[in-house]
């Protein structure tokens, strides 16, 4: 079974939090078609297979500073309940945790889309680390073609000095 939402959405719901991409319990929530509470209950009934490395509670001032991210409260309300993130082994597990068609095609779709972000990542950073070797080999070329170029302006501005000695034979007579 195929989710209907392209990765691309999945991928927007992704969030750096903690020097970890995360998603929401409110986002994951969303794409399985359940309420937050519902997933949270889930969880909470096995909470011994959603170790520290999975899964985490955002802080007040976590969930305050990414607030426009997580969800539009109108001014004056506040979070009520701090949000879960769930690392990508957490949304793994979720899958376990929500056994329903849909929660399975979209567990599928939401490790895609962890794996893709994984893969750009490492892309970056090979297209970085050919951009220092790029650098480092020509850094020096810039002086060297400056040399060129100063080189060719004095032979264009010399006057065509010929020697007054002749080259070739000279008839003896």
């Amino acid at each position: 079974m195929q989710s209907l939402i392209p990765l691309e959405k999945i991928e927007d719901k992704i969030l750096f939090i903690r020097g970890r991409k995360v998603m929401l319990d409110s986002d994951l929530a969303f794409l399985y078609g359940v309420e937050t509470k519902v997933l949270n209950q889930a969880v909470r009934r096995n909470q011994d297979r959603f170790p520290a490395e999975f899964m985490f509670q955002l802080t007040k001032e976590e969930a305050e500073n990414s607030r426009s991210q997580i969800v539009t409260l109108k001014r004056g309300q506040n979070i009520k309940y701090l949000p879960y993130a769930f690392t990508e082994y957490g949304v793994v597990m979720l899958s376990s945790v929500l056994k329903n068609q849909k929660s399975i095609a979209i567990n599928i779709n939401i490790v895609k889309a962890f794996i893709r972000l994984r893969e750009l990542a490492f892309s970056y950073k090979d297209l970085a680390r050919k951009l220092w070797e790029l650098e480092d080999k020509y850094s020096g070329h810039d002086k060297k073609i400056q040399e060129i170029f100063m080189v060719l302006r004095g032979l264009m501005t010399k006057p065509n000095s010929r020697s007054t000695d002749e080259i070739g034979f000279k008839d003896r007579r």
